[in-house]
């Protein structure tokens, strides 16, 4: 007679469970795995059916991304703060994307991204913003309300100029990434730690002039470009730093990630001859710990107490996934590499604080050993294509920075930084007088006589380019 378990919604019928916990062990191990193995296989197929799925839709949709670089310039000497570059990138906060179910797997819709570069051609020094057209118009208003005398100009891609593949008969490159030395909770040093005070006054030591030092150096035949990609994210990386701090608060967090793999190994000897101690003598009670009183903020050391309050001042702005670049391309009869790129990693090292973070190159266009020669070429190869589309998923994974932290990084320079060939505006705009007078006739508003009035206004010759 079946056996059968009766709910107020379905039957349960129990002959099969019945039969297959009577099985031995052996044949109960096979018609599992047989039996669900199955079940397992499909999922995993079904995953990575879905996410291949998404990635056709989503290449179909970038097709029709149309992406524009924006040259911008502002006037000599206007001077104001990174705090204004911080608002810039509070407004590119309005381009995050939350698509819903149909629209990421069916559109194909992704969130998009911005690139902050700053490029030298030959010592001459230009601030560019990579954007999609979709938020050009965000990306320029956001500009415009810190700078409103600032000259926004499209203008062509420079990667253009410089082949994308290696070995190359002509050009050399060399390229470094960037990421976090710890944690993405643990923030950098900010504009708001280079100011000083030498007398009353309080002095803004501008972290820019080291970088853009380097990008002044350089002679006939080299370029130095250098690479910030923000995508926007939403908050969930708060949840981490909320997290980091109770572990600082109660003792658990350790600077430098925690135990590395080896001391974890390290540990396992003494753990398996623990238990085999306690099998030995019959003992399968939980060891007993001390009780450690419970610690606060205040119990905490003073260096301690402002890790706190900078992870917690960090999760309270606005973040974004970023990954940082810089490449060296030069002909080769022009090319040191020595020239700048050590600058480079010198002058991101000022951003450094102990017990917080810092950034140090994670990778680098180059290869010891085996095979040194093919796994370089391969490398350059790569660090080229992901420079020139702006893959911000290419290499290591990124990290969050918050809007501070990226306008402590790529900021205007202030008028007393010396680096002569800065590409600013040549002329201050402005609003005709209100009172200004208009005569408006019949003839001026007739059309003037042979002119085709259906004809597309042609672009003036003098554009800037690059």
């Amino acid at each position: 007679m079946p056996l059968y378990l009766e709910t107020p919604f379905f039957t349960i019928y129990l002959s099969f469970w019945q039969w297959l916990f009577a099985l031995p062990s052996g044949e109960f191990v096979r018609v599992v795995i047989g039996v669900g193995g199955w079940t397992v296989l499909a999922l995993i197929f079904f995953s990575m059916g879905l996410q291949l799925w998404t990635l056709y839709r989503q290449n179909l949709a970038n097709k029709k991304w149309q992406w524009a670089l924006l040259a911008v310039d502002i006037p000599p000497l206007l001077i104001q703060s990174p705090k204004a570059v911080e608002q810039i990138f509070a407004h590119f906060s309005g381009a995050l994307l939350m698509p819903n179910i149909g629209e990421k797997f069916w559109n194909g819709k992704k969130q998009k991204w911005f690139s902050l570069e700053i490029i030298s051609i030959e010592g001459y020094i230009q601030f560019l913003i990579r954007t999609e057209a979709e938020f050009r118009d965000l990306m320029e208003a956001a500009i415009y309300a810190q700078y409103p005398e600032a000259e926004i100009t499209e203008v062509e891609d420079y990667v253009e100029a410089v082949p994308a593949r290696y070995p190359n008969s002509e050009y050399e490159m060399m390229g470094l990434e960037f990421k976090l030395a710890d944690k993405d909770a643990y923030p950098i040093r900010t504009y708001q730690n280079f100011e000083y005070s030498l007398s009353k006054d309080v002095v803004f030591s501008d972290p820019m002039a080291a970088i853009l030092e380097n990008f002044s150096r350089l002679g006939r035949g080299e370029q130095l470009w250098f690479q910030i990609i923000l995508e926007p994210t939403d908050s969930r990386w708060k949840e981490k730093g909320i997290e980091l701090v109770k572990k600082i608060v109660s003792g658990d967090d350790k600077f430098g990630g925690g135990e590395g793999i080896l001391s974890k190994f390290a540990g396992l000897p003494r753990a398996l001859a623990k238990m085999i101690i306690d099998v030995w003598d019959w003992n399968f009670e939980p060891s007993e710990k001390e009780a450690e009183p419970s610690k606060k903020v205040s119990d905490l050391t003073p260096g301690l107490k402002s890790t706190v309050e900078a992870v917690e001042d960090k999760i309270s702005k606005i973040g974004f996934k970023c990954k940082i670049r810089t490449l060296y391309v030069a002909r080769k009869e022009s090319y040191n590499p020595d020239k700048c790129l050590g600058g480079i990693v010198g002058s991101l090292n000022q951003f450094n604080l102990l017990n917080r973070n810092g950034l140090v190159p994670s990778a680098k266009t180059s290869a010891p050993y085996a095979f040194k020669t093919s796994r370089t070429n391969f490398k350059k190869n790569v660090f080229m294509t992901a420079y020139k589309k702006r893959k911000i998923k290419t290499g290591a994974n990124p990290y969050v920075m918050n809007i501070e932290e990226m306008a402590t990084i790529w900021h205007f320079p202030l008028p007393f930084v010396k680096t002569p060939l800065v590409q600013k505006t040549a002329t201050k705009r402005g609003e005709p007088p209100i009172g200004l007078p208009v005569e408006s006739t019949e003839a001026s508003l007739r059309p003037l006589s042979g002119v085709d009035q259906k004809r597309e206004s042609q672009p003036l010759d003098n554009l800037p380019f690059a």
